[in-house]
């Protein structure tokens, strides 16, 4: 345990050093430590602020929370790894989309230096660039010093004749469209170009300025404005963290992966009597599921074909000694894939325990990224959605993802019966597999040994 500790704080500590910085500013500040918005995980290239654990003037130890931070897939505390004070929060709680690396806070070795950076913003580190000066107007002659009289607002400055006049394109656009004359705009951008800004100063100060000569011919008259349509009314939901990852991914997986798909239908009816009677007997320690047999029995048949238990890495395949079983899970966030570790060398009542708990803490948004990162198969179950079948987006860099249906009843021909036939509760399962790794005559034997295990389930225990 001491040591587990200690490689934890040494990992912790490595990655301060990324995201911990000190800045110089461009006021006069005590020492003082900028905290970066830290990387929690390898994919991680921004976060967003959960709930800050200290306040400003709070003494930071190391290895205490600092702040919050919500990952593309989990949310989870920011250990700081050095001894100091809060002297100023930079990112409020519910900042989003915050990369890494932007400044989120400051810390002081002193706490009789907190109070200086009351007023200390994210401008201030790096030493923020001054504002550009305006152009100097220049120095009139002897023959001009004699003073003048204030101009007028419509009075602006000409520009020679023949000259030049710089302005932006939205500039230009918006002096078009208000029938400004911009030789008589004075430009504030860099080398006196005329900006945005400077037409709505000009028009706010010279309201008349804009307006046609009274002699000029009068324009017709426009024509009867159409009706507006009104929209039927939308809500625009951000894109959340996670959101955003599972777009990204899936659809990196969708278009550069080529998958094909297997499907078998699947006699339940011993699985549904064995897990019956396991939990008439289990007095209240557990309570197994069908998806439980279902994880257990792809364990089983990952270990007979372990061509299907590998992954893809670029110029080499990766084939896996054990069946990490991600378990696809529904979120208010979005899809996370937690995994049972060994999947091949643990019960069934192990099993179930950890699904749920990997659920449970998966839909509270608290799982470590180890627990949700890697893994080497995975599946879908959509049963408790009464959907009898459907196919799944590979999950990289997995070479095949299982998608299970609701087992529903069927009639099936039986020569043994009187009537000729007999009813059977039917689950149809469908295989996506990455054809640059699993063959279709491999996949295809893999879902002969999952059919094998799940229609004869005391086999799983061989």
């Amino acid at each position: 345990a001491h040591t587990l500790k200690t490689v934890k704080r040494l990992t912790q500590t490595v990655l301060n050093t990324n995201i911990v910085r000190a800045y110089s500013s461009s006021k006069s500040y005590p020492d003082h430590t900028v905290v970066g918005m830290p990387a929690l995980s390898p994919t991680m290239t921004q976060g967003s602020i959960g709930q800050w654990q200290k306040k400003i003037g709070d003494k930071v130890e190391p290895g205490d929370a600092l702040v919050e931070i919500e990952t593309d897939k989990a949310q989870m505390d920011f250990e700081y790894q050095e001894e100091g004070y809060l002297a100023k929060i930079l990112m409020d709680t519910g900042s989003k989309d915050v990369s890494v690396e932007t400044p989120i806070a400051i810390i002081v070795d002193d706490e009789a230096d907190v109070a200086a950076f009351a007023d200390f913003t994210a401008e201030d580190i790096g030493g923020a660039p001054a504002p550009a000066a305006e152009p100097a107007a220049p120095k009139p002659s002897k023959a001009e010093s004699a003073p003048a009289p204030a101009p007028t607002p419509s009075a602006a400055p000409a520009a020679p004749a023949g000259e030049r006049t710089f302005a932006s394109p939205l500039a230009k656009t918006l002096a078009k469209e208000k029938g400004v004359d911009l030789s008589k705009v004075t430009g504030s951008g860099p080398r006196g170009r005329i900006i945005k800004t400077d037409i709505e100063k000009y028009l706010s100060s010279a309201p008349k300025a804009a307006e046609a000569p009274a002699e000029a011919p009068a324009k017709p008259a426009a024509a009867p404005a159409q009706p507006v349509v009104e929209p039927l009314g939308y809500t625009d939901i951000p894109l959340t963290n996670m959101r955003q990852v599972i777009a990204r991914r899936l659809t990196e997986a969708k278009s550069t992966i080529p998958h094909y798909y297997l499907t078998t239908n699947v006699n339940m009816d011993k699985v549904i009597k064995l897990r019956s009677a396991l939990n008439a007997t289990a007095n209240g320690k557990y309570r197994l599921s069908i998806n439980d047999f279902i994880v257990k029995a792809s364990a089983c048949a990952l270990r007979d074909i372990p061509a299907v238990n590998s992954s893809f890495q670029g110029d080499f395949i990766r084939q896996h000694h054990h069946a990490d079983i991600a378990v696809a899970t529904a979120t208010p966030s979005g899809l996370i894939t937690p995994i049972v570790r060994a999947t091949n060398a643990k019960g069934l009542q192990t099993i179930s325990s950890e699904v749920k708990d990997l659920v449970t803490r998966a839909r509270a948004n608290k799982l470590k990224p180890e627990e949700y990162q890697g893994g080497s198969f995975t599946i879908s179950n959509l049963g408790m959605y009464d959907l009898t079948s459907f196919s799944a987006i590979i999950n990289p860099p997995h070479a095949a993802i299982l998608a299970v249906g609701t087992s529903e009843q069927k009639l099936i021909p039986d020569e043994t019966s009187e009537k000729g036939f007999r009813v059977i509760s039917n689950m149809v399962a469908t295989l996506s597999a990455d054809h640059r790794v699993v063959d279709g005559a491999t996949g295809a034997e893999f879902m002969k040994a999952l059919k094998g295990y799940l229609e004869n389930p005391l086999t799983m225990l061989l």
